[in-house]
């Protein structure tokens, strides 16, 4: 397969198996059930990077890549609740102020129900939830017992990447294997490859490799220094968009700056609370700490 994908005697190859370097991951097509809609879950395989979030953010652009291809001219684009969302969210925010387009869904938080609606045309998420939720919509009709529905888990994107080899299981019925056959070609008709040239370059101009270096840079360490707690009050506010590992270190920054702060979870993920007196301070202090964007 690698010798005739080399000698240009196919395009590209649909396969069970296949080791992609760090750096590449396979973009997967599912059918949503609510609906019927396509969307395209990034990532499904392989990996961006061996560092979470950031490979959150690239699968992000290869998943708009991979729409593009197969005639989506401006792909909507969602990122699943898990764990590194928000940071996500933030990076990429960031590169769409310096330029690099693209187009949030409704919002930029997906939930269990955008999945099965498919509300984004491209989800964004890491490679083992990716992995899990491409299964479960494939094989959904089916009790588990095989892959009956969706494109499968797509093929391998990374930058300078240029062989289309996209990925099935040994659970993959005919109807899927089908598929899987059609956005091949479809890739093949969009110059997916180019189309990765020219999206890479544009997110490069919009400075993701400094977004990423900065990200790292600024990674915030386990809280060592002993802050002491100021005197408990009534916590009528609160604050979203923290990560759940960041989540005790911003409420002890508040501490910090003397604003009594508590740590708890609501439906929409992880808050910290305050007094509404204290709110707008210590949004201030938090963004400045880089906790929210």
């Amino acid at each position: 397969m690698e010798q005739m994908l080399n000698d240009h005697q196919v395009d590209g190859a649909v396969t069970m198996h296949y080791p992609f370097p760090i750096g590449v991951s396979t973009v997967g097509r599912a059918i949503t059930p609510a609906k019927g809609r396509e969307m395209f879950i990034a990532n499904t395989t392989g990996t961006s990077s061996s560092e979470r979030i950031e490979g959150m953010i690239k699968n992000a652009v290869s998943g708009i890549i991979a729409a593009k291809a197969c005639g989506i001219a401006d792909p909507t684009v969602g990122i699943l609740n898990v764990d590194g969302a928000r940071q996500t969210e933030m990076a990429l925010n960031q590169l769409k102020e310096n330029g690099y387009g693209f187009t949030w869904a409704e919002s930029a938080i997906m939930r269990g129900n955008d999945v099965l609606e498919g509300t984004p045309d491209v989800l964004v998420t890491d490679s083992l939830t990716g992995n899990v939720l491409i299964k479960m919509l494939a094989a959904f009709t089916t009790g588990g017992s095989f892959e009956s529905t969706g494109f499968g888990y797509g093929p391998g994107i990374g930058s300078g990447y240029d062989e289309l080899i996209l990925i099935i299981s040994r659970a993959s019925g005919a109807p899927l294997i089908a598929n899987a056959i059609q956005y091949a070609a479809e890739l093949v008709r969009g110059k997916v490859f180019d189309r990765a040239k020219e999206e890479f370059a544009n997110a490069e101009k919009a400075g993701l490799t400094r977004i990423l270096e900065a990200r790292k840079a600024a990674a915030k360490p386990a809280a060592e220094e002993n802050v002491e707690m100021p005197p408990a009050e009534p916590c009528t506010a609160s604050i979203a968009g923290i990560e759940v590992m960041d989540l005790e270190d911003a409420a002890r920054a508040l501490w910090k700056q003397g604003i009594y702060a508590e740590t708890g979870m609501g439906c929409t993920g992880p808050l910290v609370m305050m007094s509404e007196a204290n709110h707008e301070r210590a949004l201030e202090i938090l963004k400045k700490a880089g906790y929210v964007g």
